[in-house]
């Protein structure tokens, strides 16, 4: 699968690039310029979940590119609501947007000619969504699941068991060789993850 990436703003966010589709996983702040830059056009941007660090450029980005935004139901009071996290004692505000997609679970989501499983992964963040390229084997996590950690959970909506009920529910049964590209730091897999991640890998039952 052909993919750039870029890491940006104050919280090092990470957002995927496909190219031969037109689809954006996640808008971080400076994402924006960096599509100019790279001279990429987005099609549709996919949204993991909607703390601000991920969706800070998404209007942006619809307005500028005319590009279709999907995301949970769960994630539209953070993405229309421009004072959403100022009232959570947060001194951002957003540009608003209006989804044009509500996603929900599914096996299948056809995405401009590409196939993703769609996973409803909640505990980081209500309505946290993890995107599942089965024939490339590439999961595209946002805030779920890191390399030798998980996502945080003590923000408002956060949920400890929740999340780990998730991953071990719905993300390990995908596969060992499932290559994880997370919202923040390096890819990892679901293997290692189960190995050794000590939140929620067999190491964490030890």
């Amino acid at each position: 699968m052909e993919m750039d990436f870029f890491t940006g703003g104050i919280f090092d966010t990470n957002c995927f690039f496909l190219p031969a589709h037109g689809i954006l996983v996640d808008a971080p702040q400076e994402a924006a310029d960096w599509l100019a830059e790279r001279g990429h056009r987005v099609k549709t941007l996919l949204l993991t979940h909607g703390h601000i660090d991920h969706v800070w450029d998404a209007a942006r980005i619809q307005r500028e590119h005319g590009c279709r935004v999907g995301c949970h139901a769960d994630c539209v009071p953070m993405v229309s609501d421009a004072q959403f996290f100022t009232r959570l004692g947060f001194n951002w505000e957003i540009e608003t947007l209006t989804p044009d997609i509500l996603i929900e679970e599914t096996p299948s989501l056809n995405v401009e000619g590409l196939a993703f499983q769609v996973l409803l992964v909640p505990g980081h963040c209500p309505g946290s969504l993890c995107f599942f390229q089965k024939d490339e084997r590439v999961l595209f996590g946002g805030d779920v699941l890191f390399a030798g950690s998980i996502g945080r959970t003590d923000l408002p909506g956060g949920d400890h068991a929740l999340l780990l009920h998730g991953i071990r529910e719905k993300l390990w049964p995908l596969g060992d060789d499932v290559k994880v590209l997370p919202g923040h730091g390096l890819a990892t897999t679901l293997g290692h993850e189960r190995k050794t991640n000590p939140f929620v890998g067999e190491a964490a039952m030890r």
